[in-house]
């Protein structure tokens, strides 16, 4: 009896000295707060947290452009443009792509979609303005500013801040697909009807279209123009 009675003692007094402990560590801690004055109180009322939080979503938005802000692709200043690829042969690359415009759409905003699979000089275009001659896939740029891949995107619509970047582009009709390409963005070249070839009845011989791509391809005038 007197051995248990001896270490119940020892645990008692074990279980004093942690929950000793515990109430040291929880004055620390609360020792460095201070009672909640006006200013604080004024903090963290509704409007000045909506305030905070706007104020917070615009610098998200800003430093989005701000690393790559040199980088701008002329003539683009009206539109979302995006280069990308329709082939399936890396899986990781056409499944970021995918997902990039599928998030595009969801906004029902038109966009400048670039295959590069389709014409190799917005290949040649991308190396150039990025300049790299190995540049992943899909580049986004926006308003002519270049933006960055697919996980940038993706943060920016996870954290509702793509929604404020899209602010002021016109809205299209819910399902709306061109009549024209299908939403491919090109057709096949009304010159020499997809064959890159013209007969030269001057010379008798026959040349290359200039008026297509290497794939006898041209943009969609209806909805790529």
């Amino acid at each position: 009896m007197n051995k248990f009675h001896n270490s119940m003692e020892s645990v008692w007094s074990v279980g004093s000295s942690i929950k000793g402990k515990v109430n040291k560590l929880r004055n620390l801690f609360e020792s460095g707060k201070s009672p909640k004055g006006p200013e604080e109180s004024q903090l963290q009322s509704p409007s000045m947290l909506k305030s905070m939080k706007s104020f917070a979503c615009d610098y998200r938005v800003s430093s989005a452009f701000s690393n790559t802000s040199s980088i701008q692709l002329a003539g683009t200043e009206d539109r979302i443009v995006v280069y990308f690829t329709s082939l399936r042969g890396i899986r990781r690359t056409f499944e970021d792509c995918y997902a990039v415009r599928m998030i595009l759409r969801g906004f029902r905003v038109w966009v400048d979609e670039r295959d590069i699979s389709m014409d190799s000089a917005y290949k040649k275009e991308l190396q150039s303005l990025l300049s790299e001659k190995n540049v992943s896939l899909p580049q986004i740029f926006i308003r002519g500013k270049y933006v960055g891949g697919a996980e940038v995107i993706k943060h920016l619509f996870e954290v509702g801040d793509l929604a404020k970047i899209l602010e002021g582009f016109p809205k299209q009709k819910p399902g709306f697909a061109c009549e024209s390409c299908g939403d491919v963005r090109f057709i096949p070249c009304m010159n020499c009807s997809g064959s890159r070839k013209i007969f030269d009845e001057d010379e008798g011989i026959q040349k290359r279209c200039m008026e297509c791509n290497e794939n006898g391809l041209i943009r969609c005038p209806d909805c790529a123009s």
